[in-house]
C-alpha cells in the first residue's frame, strides 16, 4: 500500500519519497488514518519501526486541510504568539532532536513552524523563538514546565497532544510533570501515545489523559506487544571477569578490527573511566551521559554519525532516541537490568533491515540479568570464547538449558 491510499496529501507524499520511503510500515498504517480521523491513540511499537512518522506525517495532514481534531475548521492558520497547535513529549534531548529534525524533513513544502526545546541550554533563545507562536513543539517535559512557568508558552490553542516513549518517560520519573502539564491543556484535543512496552504504569497514564472525551474511548493499535529482537542482528556474548572488561573490550577492537561502535555502560562515571582506559591502549573513543553539556553531546553524536568518532560510550540515556544510520555493531558493556533495555539497545544497530551486531560482556554478577533477557528472546544467546581471557568465576548454563531429569 503507497502511503497515497493512506489519505497523505501530495506534499507529504513527495517529502517521503525524497527520504527514500515508498510503502508504510503496519505502525504507520494502523496509526495514520485513526489520527486523521482525529481519535485518541494508544499504541504500542516497538521502537525503530517507523513509529515518528505515523504521527507527524497525520499532524501535517490535519494542519494541511486545516481542521481540528473534531473535525470542524479551525478559526484562523495563524498561530498567536506565544501559541502551539501540536505538543511532542520526549523523554530525552536526544530523541528530541531527532523527532525535531523528523518534522522538518516531512514539512520542507509546507508553511508549518517547528521548533524543539530541551534542557542543558540556555532558554533565552527558545523564549525568543516561541515569541512568534510555533505550530509544532517538541520537547522534554522538564523544560516544558519551566517555559510555561515564566510564560513563555501558552496551551489555550493546543490541538493535538503526543506522548512519545511513553513507557520510557514513566521509567524516568517523568509521570508527575506529564500529569502538570495534562492540568495546563484544553480539554478539546486530540491525545496521542506511543510506547514500546504497555505496562502498568503506562496504561495508568494513558487512560488518564485520555478519558477526557466521554463516550469518545481512545482507539488502541498494538503492533508489537511484547517486542523482539530483529532477526538479522547476529547476538553473541563472552563471559568475563569484571577487571577483565576493559581489557577484553580493547582486545575485541584490535583484533576483529571493529570498524564502530556504540557501546553501553550503567553508569556515568563509569563512562569517563572507560574513555581513559582505552585511550591509554591507543583506542580514541568518547562518552556521552546526563552529565556532559547538550552542546558536547550534540557534537560528539555528530563525530559518531559522520565516522570521525569510531567509538562512543554511552549511558542508557542514549538507548532510545539515537538514529545512527548503517551503525555496525552494540556492545553491552554492562548488561542491562531489563529484557526490554538490552532491545531497546541493541535495536541501535541493524536498522532499515541491515546486518547488526549485538555483544554482551556476561559477568558471574549478571546471571539473573542474563535469564531474564534469554526467556524474553525464548532462545538462548550463543557464548564465544576469546583466546587469552580466561574466565576465573564461571558463568552458570542458563535455564532455558535446563531439562529434568526423568522419573525412574
Amino acid at each position: 500500500m503507497p502511503f497515497l491510499k493512506l489519505g497523505l496529501s501530495n506534499p507529504l507524499v513527495q517529502a517521503i519519497k525524497a527520504l527514500g520511503y515508498t510503502t508504510p510500515t503496519p505502525i504507520q498504517k494502523e496509526a495514520i488514518p485513526v489520527i486523521l480521523s482525529g481519535k485518541d491513540l494508544i499504541a504500542t511499537a516497538q521502537t525503530g519501526t517507523g513509529k515518528t512518522a505515523a504521527f507527524v506525517l497525520p499532524i501535517l495532514e490535519n494542519f494541511i486541510r486545516d481542521k481540528r481534531p473534531n473535525g470542524q475548521p479551525n478559526k484562523t492558520q495563524a498561530v498567536r504568539g506565544k501559541r502551539i497547535r501540536a505538543l511532542i513529549l520526549v523523554p530525552t534531548r536526544e530523541l528530541a532532536v531527532q523527532v525535531a529534525a523528523s518534522v522538518k524533513d516531512y514539512s520542507k513544502q509546507l508553511n508549518i513552524h517547528s521548533m524543539v526545546v530541551y534542557g542543558g541550554v540556555d532558554t533565552e533563545p527558545q523564549k525568543q523563538s516561541l515569541i512568534e507562536g510555533v505550530d509544532i513543539l517538541v520537547a522534554t517535559p522538564g523544560r516544558l514546565l519551566d517555559l510555561a512557568h515564566q510564560r513563555a508558552v501558552h496551551f489555550d490553542e493546543l490541538e493535538v497532544l503526543v506522548l512519545d516513549e511513553a513507557d520510557r518517560m514513566v521509567d524516568m520519573g517523568f509521570a508527575e510533570d506529564i500529569n502538570k502539564i495534562l492540568d495546563r491543556l484544553p480539554e478539546d484535543r486530540q491525545n496521542l501515545l506511543f510506547s514500546a512496552t504497555m505496562t502498568d504504569s503506562v496504561r495508568a497514564l494513558a487512560y488518564g489523559f485520555t478519558d477526557s472525551k466521554v463516550g469518545h474511548p481512545a482507539v488502541e493499535i498494538s503492533i508489537s506487544p511484547q517486542i523482539k529482537a530483529a532477526a538479522n542482528i547476529d547476538q553473541w556474548l563472552i563471559t568475563v571477569d569484571k577487571d577483565t572488561k576493559s581489557a577484553l573490550l580493547s582486545h575485541l577492537i584490535k583484533e576483529q578490527k571493529w570498524d564502530q561502535a556504540l557501546i553501553f555502560i550503567e553508569k556515568k562515571h563509569g563512562a569517563a573511566k572507560l574513555v581513559d582506559q582505552l585511550a591509554k591502549r591507543g583506542i580514541i573513543s568518547d562518552s556521552i551521559h546526563g552529565d556532559r553539556s547538550q552542546a558536547m553531546r550534540e557534537k560528539i553524536l555528530a563525530q559518531f554519525k559522520s565516522g570521525e568518532l569510531k567509538y562512543l560510550v554511552a549511558t542508557g540515556v542514549a538507548a532510545r532516541g539515537l538514529d545512527i544510520g548503517e551503525l555496525s555493531r552494540v556492545v553491552n558493556y554492562d548488561l542491562p537490568f531489563k529484557p526490554e533495555e538490552y532491545i531497546h539497545r541493541i535495536g541501535r544497530t541493524g536498522r532499515a533491515n541491515a546486518k547488526g551486531e549485538a555483544i554482551s560482556f556476561v559477568a558471574m554478577g549478571d546471571f539473573k540479568n542474563l535469564c531474564a533477557i534469554e526467556s524474553r528472546l525464548k532462545r538462548i544467546i550463543k557464548r564465544k570464547e576469546i583466546a587469552g581471557f580466561p574466565v576465573r568465576k564461571t558463568v552458570p548454563v542458563s535455564i532455558l538449558n535446563f531439562v529434568p531429569k526423568k522419573k525412574s
